[in-house]
């Protein structure tokens, strides 16, 4: 199998979005987990290992039905197993502060 190949499985098979194409202006969504990281950031901020810097995503939970929009201003998270690190106040109002790391539903705006 062609290493390309075998990169974009691996980046479909995590759930981190694949680059847009040249002109795409399509929304893009993607799903996973997402945890907090408390005390640091203020508003309603994010990271994720790909999307540009001032992206807005809409963050849902789909267990509760809470959604919050945040920007996307830093790097991360670094676990495989998550695809954005969220910060407290966006953590806050998903209602996760309790629970650590939930389940999300992300929708590129």
């Amino acid at each position: 199998m062609p290493r390309l190949a075998i990169v974009l499985a691996a980046a479909l098979a995590s759930g981190v979005p694949l680059p847009a194409a040249a002109g795409e202006t399509a929304a893009r969504s993607f799903s996973g987990l997402a945890a907090y990281y408390s005390g640091r950031g203020s508003g309603f901020t994010a990271a994720h290992r790909t999307l540009k810097f001032g992206t807005r995503v809409r963050i849902t939970d789909p267990k509760t039905g809470r959604s919050v929009i945040v920007v996307i201003n830093d790097r991360g998270p670094f676990g495989r197993d998550r695809v954005l690190d969220l910060c407290t106040d966006a953590a806050r109002a998903l209602g996760m502060i309790e629970r650590g790391v939930i389940f999300v539903r992300a929708d590129v705006l």
